[in-house]
């Protein structure tokens, strides 16, 4: 039934100019509409990214969002050369080298919005 429908990822943001300033500032996403009830809209890749404002936020506490690239190392470079910290982890299962993780079939890593809301960058490994 919904198969063939478009996704909105939702993102509430308690300052929107500081949220704003990250996305657009540090993850170089453009906007491409704004809603009078304050939403901003992205358009990724041909998703679709909301961040609506909400005075007590609401961070989540699991990746929010992934975003496939093509050479994670590259976009790790990238993203730190625009600000963004990436977090490192040691746990059983879940260990970051350089800021990645291999994960099955995928290198991750992962840092925090403005908001506090985790989100990652993935990159597909592929099988010679």
């Amino acid at each position: 039934m919904l198969s063939d429908a478009s996704v909105t990822t939702m993102l509430p943001v308690k300052d929107m100019d500081r949220a704003r300033a990250f996305y657009e500032g540090c993850l170089g996403l453009k906007p491409s509409g704004f809603r009078p009830d304050g939403k901003f809209i992205y358009t990724v890749g041909g998703t679709t990214l909301a961040l609506f404002p909400k005075p007590e936020g609401t961070k989540a506490d699991h990746t929010a969002i992934s975003f496939r690239v093509e050479d994670i190392a590259a976009s790790i470079d990238e993203l730190k050369q625009a600000g963004v910290k990436f977090e490192d982890y040691d746990f059983p299962g879940l260990k970051t080298v350089n800021h990645v993780c291999v994960l099955g079939a995928e290198k991750a890593a992962w840092f925090k919005d403005t908001e506090g809301n985790y989100l990652c960058i993935h990159e597909d490994i592929l099988e010679a």
